[in-house]
């Protein structure tokens, strides 16, 4: 006996207005706010996923400086590395140098590891915001605070 259940996948002009998040990062462990907020971008969330359609929500991060990393030889240890182009144009910078400088980037970094690698996944990174005080400049998109 054959059932006729079809999976239900969500089409491009079926998307619904995309909702914003507020994310405190204050004390918060880096990885867990990471996957949080990947889980969010994707449209996870909800019932309706689908893997290749854009039907996840825009998400706010505030207080990156003072996200924190568990681990005691963390920030030593953990390397970000990049390439110029250019010969012996290898960059490394520590983790502890990274929050010091740039925190915005550490928390970037880590969400779009767990992005898509994809068009989609570039596309998914547009839809974050990440400021290093409590200010932001999306009060008028009444973003929803979430608990990360």
């Amino acid at each position: 006996m054959k059932k006729d259940t079809k999976t239900y996948r969500a089409k491009p002009q079926e998307q619904k207005a995309h909702k914003w998040h507020l994310i405190d990062a204050e004390g918060k462990v880096l990885g867990r706010l990471a996957t949080k907020t990947a889980m969010i971008l994707m449209g996870k969330i909800y019932p309706e996923y689908t893997p290749h359609v854009d039907l996840g929500d825009h998400v706010v991060i505030i207080n990156s400086r003072k996200v924190k990393v568990t681990g005691n030889s963390k920030p030593e240890q953990k390397l970000y590395t990049h390439y110029t182009g250019y010969r012996a144009g290898l960059r490394q910078v520590s983790l502890k140098k990274m929050l010091e400088d740039k925190p915005n980037n550490v928390i970037k970094e880590a969400v779009r590891r767990m992005l898509p690698k994809t068009t989609l996944g570039r596309k998914l990174m547009k839809k974050l915001k990440v400021y290093e005080g409590a200010e932001h400049t999306h009060q008028a998109q009444q973003p929803v605070a979430v608990e990360a």
